[in-house]
């Protein structure tokens, strides 16, 4: 079963941990494959814009966050079959990063793991011969046509291609959770960049040996397949305490002329392939950076490393907790149900996908759809979806016909969040689908490009049904609105 973040975060789930975003995005930009976390690089001028000068200013430790190593932790040290390939300097300055990051995060070291510095051909063939290994065309392609019926992709969208390339450009490092392996990218030795993105690798290796990512916090390949609305809260808690440590490395140890290496880094780091994908993409990248980033450092402002650590051990369930932190932990999704389509609908139709959008997805299909008529402001589509409750949505497949049936059924907060809602999706269907077909008290229908397109407000649920035909799309209606 494909889902609609399949792209970022079952395959990133391959990848596991990653940095170099908020500071540097900070400091990092990281996707989830199933098993690693990935570092991607951030866009120069966020980096320059939020690296504040040459000479780091100390930052002022929160009430009771550790400002030295815990007592009785021993430096880590990590063993790796390829530890000969890295010479004594550089494996003592990986040491004494391991020693700061410990007591900045005040996070015991008790597993092992192997380190390794890839060159960006180490990097693009480790992409193609393993991230992708088991992401097919099929399925790529599968992923791109459910991603093309919310209005995002063009369905015959090369997502493998664009994922290779967008990899091979941007990963800066990645800790895999599975092999216990830690991987920095570098090409001129191992500087101020490098020396960030191995601080942020190595904090998701200490999450992983005190809260075990895949098992503890279910953080992997089938859960992510299973709920990606849940993973992709987890994925923001896991960068965001990430990213925010490596600013505070940052501020704490980072060295003159480190952040200088840093500086010039950036300023001539180009990513041409970022630039040049999808704009729900790109927004997509970065989330668990910049708004995993917010979320923790809110908890952190709250109380200090220790109400981070209270996150992991009662993780966020939905990236409507991530936006809004002050509804983190009480208010929890609704749980939508949809009946069973594929009778209703005959033979020849399959399941081609099944989750929860989500409040982030929401606003993603609103402000950054492929169609750039179509986008609503984002002020606008972010109230809209501000009142998201919990939703579940399914998208069905006939291939023999090339056609698509979907269903999505929202559940809001208050039935005046659900007529926010309406309003804005109006203007965007209207948009996206031009003069529309009916309206019928509180239902809505446009037909554009052999696609009929339903809407309908039913006090603080909203309906959205998509099928090749008015007929096939009252069915798939009366089915979603039967008691």
């Amino acid at each position: 079963m494909n889902n609609l973040r399949n792209p970022i975060l079952i395959i990133v789930a391959i990848l596991g941990c990653a940095c170099l975003g908020i500071l540097l995005v900070a400091v990092g930009s990281s996707l989830y494959f199933a098993n690693h976390q990935v570092i991607i690089q951030p866009s120069p001028t966020e980096a320059i814009e939020a690296i504040p000068g040459d000479t780091p200013t100390p930052r002022v430790t929160a009430p009771g966050e550790p400002t030295t190593q815990p007592e009785g932790t021993a430096t880590p040290q990590a063993t790796s079959p390829s530890e000969g390939e890295l010479s004594p300097e550089i494996i003592a300055q990986m040491e004494a990063i391991q020693g700061q990051v410990i007591a900045l995060r005040g996070l015991p070291a008790n597993g092992e793991f192997s380190r390794h510095l890839f060159t960006p051909e180490d990097l693009r063939e480790r992409v193609i011969s393993d991230f992708f290994a088991d992401y097919t065309p099929e399925e790529a392609r599968d992923d791109a046509l459910t991603l093309s019926v919310f209005g995002l992709l063009a369905p015959d969208f090369d997502l493998i291609g664009l994922y290779t390339e967008l990899f091979s450009e941007q990963v800066a490092g990645f800790y895999d959770n599975e092999t216990k392996e830690m991987v920095v990218v570098q090409q001129d030795g191992f500087l101020g960049p490098q020396k960030l993105t191995y601080a942020h690798e190595y904090n998701h290796a200490l999450q992983d040996q005190n809260y075990d990512l895949a098992d503890g916090l279910g953080y992997s390949d089938e859960a992510c397949e299973a709920d990606s609305e849940r993973c992709a809260a987890v994925q923001a808690l896991i960068e965001g305490d990430a990213t925010l440590l490596e600013l505070e490395w940052f501020f704490e140890y980072a060295t003159s002329e480190e952040t200088e290496e840093i500086l010039d880094f950036y300023d001539s780091f180009s990513s041409p392939v970022y630039d040049s994908a999808p704009e729900y993409l790109k927004q997509d990248f970065t989330f668990p950076y910049d708004q995993g980033y917010a979320f923790v450092q809110t908890l952190f402002d709250a109380g200090g490393w220790a109400a981070v650590d209270a996150a992991f051990a009662s993780p966020p369930v939905s990236t409507e907790q991530i936006l809004h932190p002050e509804k983190y932990p009480g208010d929890v999704p609704v749980p939508v149900i949809l009946p069973d389509l594929l009778p209703i609908l005959g033979d020849g139709w399959e399941a081609l996908d099944d989750n929860v959008m989500g409040e982030w997805y929401t606003y993603l299909i609103l402000a950054f759809g492929l169609d750039p008529d179509a986008r609503l402001a984002e002020i606008d589509a972010a109230e809209a979806a501000a009142g998201w409750g919990g939703d579940r949505y399914a998208v069905l497949l006939n291939r023999a016909g090339n056609a698509t049936a979907m269903a999505l059924v929202t559940a809001w907060d208050t039935s005046a969040d659900a007529a926010e809602y309406a309003a804005a999706f109006e203007g965007y269907a209207d948009a996206r689908f031009g003069i529309r077909l009916l309206e019928e008290g509180g239902l809505l229908a446009w037909e554009a490009d052999g696609v009929t397109t339903f809407f309908l407000l039913d006090g603080d649920r909203t309906m959205w049904v998509s099928a090749p035909d008015e007929a096939t799309a009252r069915l798939i209606l009366d089915a979603l609105r039967a008691p």
